[in-house]
């Protein structure tokens, strides 16, 4: 039989799984996905089914592979790749979870972190682990669980519950419960994980009183885990690759030097820096996270994240019906010439770096009697930017860095008029390559690297192709002045829901 000719991703996201064969040129052979459902018990809770997650991940797998026409025998290894942050807790004995999983978007525990932090524990927690303590992160969701499922906490100590973020669940349910493991990029997103040594932390496991022996074992980004161990069309192929959808997207993107960047235009917009072989402490409440480990070697990004990016075009398909699908925006917006005024701040769920405010929510600024759906779209298309932006800005007062290039991905980077935005708010260059399938290259180019399909990343590097740049048009005046419009929009939006 001759040498592999493929790498399977699994890239399990928000909305959707989906699943991508790649070749040894870094491009895409094939591709299957299937949304699933979002599951929104209160104003602020989202949840998913893990056994939905699961299905329908298998499910692409297997047609993924009968689009190429492709067997088993001719995929080297499986990277996986997973929405960050969204806690599942299982039975060990069965697989089977005890509640839906927490999606990184809800809130419900956002009270508690500030409990947290008015105790005096946020220092703390951002020495050891890089992060500004929100409900963003895995770490009160574990908690949650386990005291509101009747039994859970008990049950947890006593070892018969495993506790994983979706590359955690998904690799326990390929590998028939052999292999109960995340990678430190996953990790580091627990607020249970310091990642100056690299592992998880006692301290902060009694700060959020959560059991050492629900946690998985921390390994590498790129290695062999295990074997599929399942009765399927992937029965046999090794596990080598496990990476948090964001870093994989700046493994994808090829941002292997420190001061390269990139940015995710997904459900929510993900910006990362590669600071290289040290965490940089933010002064601007970015985050400092894992990018990747290989070996025994960490390699480190600031992160900002945006909760709501576009999940905001989604809005206005399901919740105001003003759009038919996901790819009208760009025309109803391009019907008009500017934003009319209008300013739209989508904190539907709070917002992130570099506000972190947990209480903000959603304010539309400027409507008037002329307002109409294309300046809706516009405003909606320009939030997504101007978060950006904000985030940008941040990151260069923290590192000193100009980003003069920002390489972009994701489903929402296919839209031309949102990145020329970008472009002109940013002042820089936008690159957008030819594969935009960033986050499923960078898990496969683990996975890749770890069973030696790849030697390294250059030979990617030389093969990428760029689709398109955008370089600024708009005076520098005339963006001065939306950004301050758009930060009093902001202004107006923040701390909505405090308690009263």
């Amino acid at each position: 039989m001759s040498d592999p000719r493929f790498v399977l991703a699994l890239d399990q996201g928000t909305t959707s799984s989906r699943a991508l064969l790649f070749d040894r040129g870094g491009s895409v052979v094939a591709i299957a996905q299937t949304e699933f459902e979002q599951i929104f018990p209160r104003p602020g809770w989202v949840e998913h089914d893990p056994a939905e997650i699961w299905h329908t991940q298998i499910d692409v797998v297997e047609e993924v592979l009968r689009r190429a026409d492709a067997s088993a025998a001719e995929v080297a290894a499986i990277g996986v790749t997973n929405q960050r942050e969204t806690t599942i807790v299982w039975e060990r004995s069965t697989g089977q979870p005890i509640h839906n999983a927490i999606v990184w978007q809800d809130r419900r525990t956002a009270e508690a972190i500030e409990a947290l932090k008015a105790s005096g524990h946020e220092a703390l927690v951002r020495e050891k682990t890089g992060l500004v303590p929100d409900a963003y992160f895995s770490a009160s969701k574990i908690a949650w669980l386990l005291d509101n499922v009747e039994g859970a906490r008990r049950r947890a100590e006593a070892g018969e519950l495993a506790f994983g973020t979706v590359d955690t669940w998904l690799v326990y349910q390929l590998t028939a419960g052999a292999a109960h493991v995340t990678d430190a990029s996953n990790a580091s997103r627990t607020m249970l994980y310091d990642i100056n040594t690299g592992s998880w932390d006692s301290e902060l496991l009694e700060l959020f009183n959560v059991p050492t022996v629900i946690l998985p074992e921390v390994v590498p980004s790129s290695r062999v885990v295990a074997p599929v161990a399942i009765k399927s069309a992937i029965e046999g192929i090794p596990v080598a690759g496990l990476i948090g959808d964001q870093q994989a997207a700046l493994a994808g993107q090829l941002c292997n030097q420190p001061g390269m960047a990139k940015c995710t235009y997904g459900t929510g917009c993900f910006l990362l820096l590669n600071t290289g072989d040290r965490p940089v402490v933010s002064e601007h409440q970015l985050l400092s996270t894992v990018a990747w480990q290989t070996d025994e070697t960490l390699t480190y990004a600031l992160e900002g994240s945006v909760f709501i990016g576009g999940a905001v075009v989604q809005w206005l398909r399901d919740g105001l019906e003003i759009i038919r699908s996901a790819n009208d925006v760009e025309a109803l917006a391009r019907s008009v010439r500017d934003n009319g005024g209008v300013y739209l701040v989508p904190a539907f769920t709070g917002l992130g770096a570099p506000h972190w405010d947990s209480f903000a929510r959603g304010v539309m600024c400027g409507i008037t009697r002329g307002t109409g759906r294309g300046h809706i779209a516009r405003a909606a298309l320009e939030s997504i930017a101007f978060q950006v932006t904000d985030l940008v800005d941040a990151m260069t007062a923290d590192t000193g860095l100009d980003v003069s290039e920002l390489r972009v991905d994701g489903g929402a980077a296919d839209n031309d008029l949102l990145l020329q935005m970008q472009a002109d708010l940013l002042r820089s260059t936008i690159v957008r390559p030819e594969v935009t399938e960033s986050t499923a290259l960078g898990a496969a180019l683990m996975a890749g690297l770890a069973v030696g399909f790849w030697q390294d990343a250059n030979e990617l590097e030389d093969q990428r192709r760029i689709d398109r740049t955008f370089e600024p048009k708009e005076d520098a005046a005339s963006v001065q002045q939306r950004r301050d419009r758009w930060s009093e929009a902001v202004a107006r939006a923040r701390g909505w829901e405090q308690p009263r």
